[in-house]
């Protein structure tokens, strides 16, 4: 007796079709809506940092 195994090819094909369906219930609007956010988490997480190191330096050289 002899058994096929395509369990690479259905996994290939359930994950192809779960993308495209997902592509395809994508509006432009929540694109741009996430660009827009990512570009706002971006600026903010910087903005954090440069004030996180400012800090840290001027606490340094208050202690010394």
């Amino acid at each position: 007796m002899t058994t096929h195994s395509n369990h690479g090819g259905t996994v290939a094909g359930t994950a192809g079709g779960t993308l495209l369906t997902i592509f395809a219930n994508i509006h432009s609007e929540d694109i741009v809506k996430t660009a827009v956010l990512a570009c706002i988490g971006a600026v903010v997480s910087f903005t954090i940092s440069i004030a996180m190191k400012w800090i840290s330096k001027k606490m340094r050289r208050s202690s010394n």
